[in-house]
């Protein structure tokens, strides 16, 4: 499918009260999918779901609503395209990252592949908190914190196993360290001091020494014992 959007002289989408002094710029359907996608991407970051609509999106593509209805059938699906390709992207980022063997560089990988996303990918990140915040323990974002701890869990398992500990204890602790990490995240989001190299050795400082002086069976020490 090829799709026509008028153009000025200025390079900008023309009126309707000068259509014929416009030239048309032809997109093909995936051209223009991938067009609205980002600048669906760009104001939800910026607005949210609620404070973006589909007459904004669709003046910024210089097209009419109906486009936007026909390739996404609202700001519902667009919204669900563009989070759902955020959340693999990320996914992907923390789960190739954990290719090393030692338990304590597999922290520093998955923290520096969260910053890395962040970094790199900010409107994403945004998108992905902003409407669900990783506190929250449903929606878009815990359901991805899941998905990453999950593999986390894998690892910590073996770990657990080796040193004598409980494994059936490490989806607790692998949803500990992956929240942790996330909160962070959050936070660096928009602070962005200090560098991403010195979070993430704070972070694994924190996770390792922690881990490292783990005991197996962690008692209280306060008079509250329920």
């Amino acid at each position: 499918m090829i799709e026509d959007v008028a153009i000025d002289g200025s390079g900008n989408p023309s009126s309707s009260e000068k259509p014929r002094r416009g030239r048309r710029v032809r997109m093909t359907g995936a051209e223009r999918r991938q067009q609205l996608l980002d600048i669906g991407r760009t104001l939800f970051a910026q607005k949210g779901f609620e404070g973006t609509s589909v007459e904004e999106i669709a003046a910024k593509a210089g097209v009419s609503k109906p486009v936007v209805y026909e390739h996404f059938g609202g700001k519902e699906g667009l919204y669900a395209v563009v989070v759902d390709r955020e959340m693999r992207q990320l996914l992907d980022m923390v789960t190739g990252a954990l290719t090393a063997g030692h338990p304590r560089e597999l922290l520093e990988q998955a923290a520096f592949a969260l910053l890395d996303y962040i970094e790199t990918y900010t409107d994403g990140f945004r998108i992905l908190v902003r409407d669900s915040p990783v506190a929250q323990s449903t929606g878009t974002f815990a359901s991805l914190i899941s998905d990453i701890a999950t593999q986390v869990e894998d690892i910590l398992g073996l770990e657990f196993k080796a040193r004598g500990f409980d494994p059936k204890l490490a989806p607790l602790y692998a949803q500990a360290l992956v929240g942790m990490v996330a909160l962070t995240g959050q936070w660096w989001l928009d602070a962005r001091k200090p560098k991403k190299a010195e979070v993430a050795a704070h972070l694994v400082n924190l996770a390792w020494h922690g881990l490292d002086g783990l005991e197996p069976k962690p008692r209280l020490i306060g008079h509250r014992k329920n």
